[in-house]
């Protein structure tokens, strides 16, 4: 019996699981630092146009929802149930994101969400801090998320589904 290389089936767990994993921490570091070395509000650099500021989110990206973390904690538990389903179950009937790049985006969008919920369940509201001045403040997980949905995003737009219909075939 010689030695094969492992199905890409295992690969692509790995790649989901570390990703989420290394996300989550490296986000759950950042947000600590933050935290112990700004006070709220406070800013450590600030060069005008970008400045890292310890600001606390009780509510959904663009500052929506100010105040709904219970809702938002259900709302995420939800979607990393989801894509845990996904990448178990869902995949064989809807293989849309089955290959490296949507199973890193998965990872990224896994990651981010948990590193956020674990701020929403233990502190009752994110640490964001990431701030240009004319945009929204956010943080490493909120990158994560919006980095894996456009992977994911493109993976769906460049499945075979998508090309047949844009080619004017049966689906």
């Amino acid at each position: 019996m010689r030695d094969e290389p492992p199905p890409l089936y295992k690969w692509r767990y790995v790649a989901l699981f570390l990703t989420g994993i290394l996300i989550s921490v490296a986000d759950q570091l950042s947000k600590t630092w933050i935290r112990d070395n700004i006070l709220e509000g406070g800013s450590l650099y600030n060069t005008g146009i970008f400045r890292v500021t310890n600001l606390q989110n009780t509510g959904a990206a663009f500052g929506l929802f100010q105040g709904q973390s219970l809702i938002l904690t259900i709302i995420a538990l939800t979607g990393i149930s989801l894509v845990l389903a996904y990448a178990f179950v869902i995949y064989r009937r809807f293989p849309v994101f089955t290959g490296k790049l949507g199973y890193f985006g998965l990872g990224l969008v896994l990651g981010g969400t948990i590193g956020n919920v674990i701020d929403r369940i233990f502190r009752g509201y994110v640490t964001d801090f990431i701030d240009f001045t004319f945009w929204p403040a956010f943080n490493v997980a909120d990158s994560a998320v919006t980095v894996g949905v456009i992977m994911l995003a493109y993976c769906l737009l460049r499945s075979p589904q998508v090309e047949k219909y844009q080619d004017g075939q049966d689906l």
